[in-house]
């Protein structure tokens, strides 16, 4: 499908890689990894057409569509999110334009019989495309995806402008995913995802027909919609059978023979040097000390991984804070006429480690802010705990380092004890290495001034830290490395996060807003997703009853059981009827669409142009007709899921 050929690529100097053949073939889903800096960003660039290799060829099989995320610096403008995403059907639109202009040349009366065979097959193959494109639900593709992605319907008349980077980037992963391409480029897809939106787009990758190849710190992620990996390493390419698991398994044991080889090689050429300086002045052993020297020059030098054996990180000691350490009373949040959320109330102990999770826009980061103390409730009432001491990390933050102080200087202003090498290992882990330590922070990219902020966090002596969303801009080595700090950490967390993977170790409490309501899960995210799950996929009441603690007798269960499946009926039976005639009016309709193809593929209509113009009319007319009910039934599936998800939560 795709043939990189002789592909080279350098920087300043130096090659990333020299001579690479690789092949991408039709149904391959990769995860592409490699150490900062080996040319995985430039891979992508090259196969999509915006960077030009310095030698070599990418070869593309004739008709290949390839869709590219880049990681960053996405906008929009200009034109409403529905009109921006439907962009993404030029193909299907520009059949459907092909198929009336064939259409009514067919309608000529001038045509030669060859010429009206030709058009015949030239409008056969446009039917063809357009069935395997699937453009009679083209237009509730776009809003299904636009939904799953996080958007909600008001927003579909909203201009572009007015959304954020972070939503900027959801409208571009919208569009490649409803151009229906034959690869997939992503460039850290996940980055500004939150849960549901991360699980609806693993939902859609898994049954995506088309080839995938994926950069992504997301190992959650990139586990769950890959199936084999692609590894950039000393300039060469390497590909495992296996998701990222199974590639780090293997990393870590040939990382761990790199090294015992680095080892033993030093130790051979020290041994070497230390026999040529000893004898090099000696007559008697010049022939032996020439024969070592060309040895040493003919040895292959063993290079070591990039990031080898473990960088520990600890929290500087903090004063133990009282049990309490925030509580929120009747807190309402409202800006103008939007209201937040409204009469929250809750509190926080001591030691909790809190994953705070719930779709982008919810409020959690508002919430976040309010309970730090930097954004005052509109209403109600918020109880700081005895000694408690806060730290928190965000984007803002990030905006509002001091621009005239370097790296290290914005970091040795707020460490005790701490000298210089250990604040550079400290900067290493948060992928600062050499002089980077010494760039202005006012010079840096704003992924860049986030790795500071978030190693000034752990130099802080705080007992309660807020995070949100601070593993956007880390690499897996520097996500690990946090989150063993976050494991040891013996003071209070709040986590914003979607990283699954990152959570999972650290988090034993979990915090989901939705719809300006708190909804607590008493254990770690695992069991999170679990109740999540049980929503999604719908499961039988039955089923679900067997959540209800042990404590309830199973005289009490069955007749809740009872009362539930009572109320399910009441509640879904008038939108299961028009499910169900929603669904014979698509048959009829789909039967109807299939019969006018067949008689618009015959040829001898078209001797008759007022027979043939009709049933195009006609077939125009019924494709509108069938994508508008799709779209209806879609909405009553939707809606149908809610009311059981409500059904559900009323009986937990």
């Amino acid at each position: 499908m795709i043939d990189l050929s002789s592909i080279s690529l350098q920087f300043g100097g130096k090659y990333l890689f020299k001579d690479i053949n690789y092949r991408i073939n039709a149904g391959d889903r990769l995860s592409l990894v490699g150490a900062n800096g080996t040319g995985k960003t430039s891979l992508l660039k090259i196969i999509s057409g915006s960077l030009s290799p310095e030698s070599g060829k990418l070869l593309k099989q004739k008709r290949i569509s390839i869709g590219y995320l880049p990681q960053e610096n996405v906008t929009h403008k200009g034109k409403s999110l529905i009109e921006e995403a439907s962009l993404a059907l030029t193909d299907i639109y520009e059949l459907q334009n092909k198929e009336i202009e064939i259409t009514n040349q067919l309608s000529e009366n001038s045509l030669t019989n060859d010429e009206h065979d030709d058009l015949i097959n030239q409008l056969g193959e446009v039917h063809y495309r357009l069935q395997e494109l699937d453009s009679y639900s083209a237009t509730s593709k776009v809003e299904k995806v636009l939904l799953g992605l996080g958007f909600l319907e008001k927003d579909f008349d909203r201009l572009t402008d007015e959304f954020s980077g972070g939503w900027q980037m959801r409208i571009a992963l919208a569009k490649i995913l409803i151009s229906q391409n034959d690869l997939l480029l992503m460039d850290e897809p996940t980055n500004h995802l939150d849960l549901d939106s991360l699980n609806w787009l693993i939902s859609f990758l898994k049954s995506y027909k088309g080839s995938l190849l994926i950069v992504s710190h997301d190992k959650y992620f990139i586990n769950s919609v890959t199936n084999k990996t692609l590894e950039i390493y000393l300039g060469k390419f390497n590909t495992f059978n296996g998701n990222y698991d199974a590639y780090f398994k293997f990393k870590e044991e040939r990382d761990l023979q790199a090294e015992q080889l680095y080892t033993a090689q030093q130790k051979k050429i020290k041994e070497t040097e230390k026999f040529i300086e000893r004898f090099r002045y000696k007559s008697s052993k010049a022939k032996q000390v020439q024969s070592r020297i060309k040895q040493l020059d003919k040895v292959e030098l063993i290079e070591l991984p990039e990031f080898s054996g473990k960088i520990n990180i600890k929290f500087p000691s903090a004063i133990q804070s009282g049990r309490m350490n925030i509580e929120l009373n009747n807190i309402s949040k409202y800006y103008t006429d939007n209201c937040v959320f409204e009469n929250l109330n809750f509190r926080i102990e001591r030691g909790e480690k809190i994953a705070f999770v719930g779709r982008n826009g919810a409020g959690k980061s508002t919430l976040a802010k309010i309970i730090f103390g930097t954004l005052p409730p509109t209403t109600g009432e918020r109880i700081e705990g005895h000694n408690t001491i806060f730290a928190y990390y965000s984007q803002d933050v990030a905006d509002n380092l001091e621009p005239e102080l370097d790296i290290i200087e914005t970091i040795d202003g707020i460490a005790e004890n701490q000298t210089v090498g250990q604040l550079r290992s400290l900067l290493g882990c948060f992928l600062f290495t050499g002089d980077d330590v010494f760039k202005k922070v006012g010079v840096l990219s704003g992924g860049e001034k986030s790795r500071v902020a978030l190693a000034k966090i752990l130099l802080t002596k705080a007992n309660f830290i807020i995070l949100d969303e601070p593993t956007n801009h880390l690499d897996i080595s520097s996500k690990q490395i946090l989150q063993q700090a976050l494991i040891n950490f013996n003071g209070t967390l709040l986590l914003i996060s979607h990283d699954i993977d990152f959570l999972r170790p650290v988090a034993n409490k979990v915090i989901e807003m939705n719809s300006g309501k708190l909804n607590v899960y008493p254990g770690d995210i695992d069991y999170y997703l679990f109740k999540k799950n049980e929503l999604l996929n719908s499961a039988s009441i039955s089923e679900r009853e067997k959540t209800v603690t042990n404590t309830v007798s199973k005289k009490e269960q069955k007749r809740i059981e009872a009362e539930l499946r009572q109320q399910r009926y009441k509640l879904t039976k008038d939108i299961l009827k028009e499910i169900e005639s929603t669904e014979k009016s698509i048959s009829k309709i789909e039967g109807e669409l299939a019969l006018l193809e067949d008689e618009l593929g015959n040829s001898e209509i078209y001797t008759d142009p007022g027979i043939a113009k009709a049933k195009t009319q006609r077939y125009n007319e019924v494709k509108d007709e069938l994508s508008k009910t799709l779209g209806k039934w879609e909405h009553l599936q939707l809606k149908l899921s809610e009311i059981e998800n409500q059904l559900f939560s009323a009986s937990e």
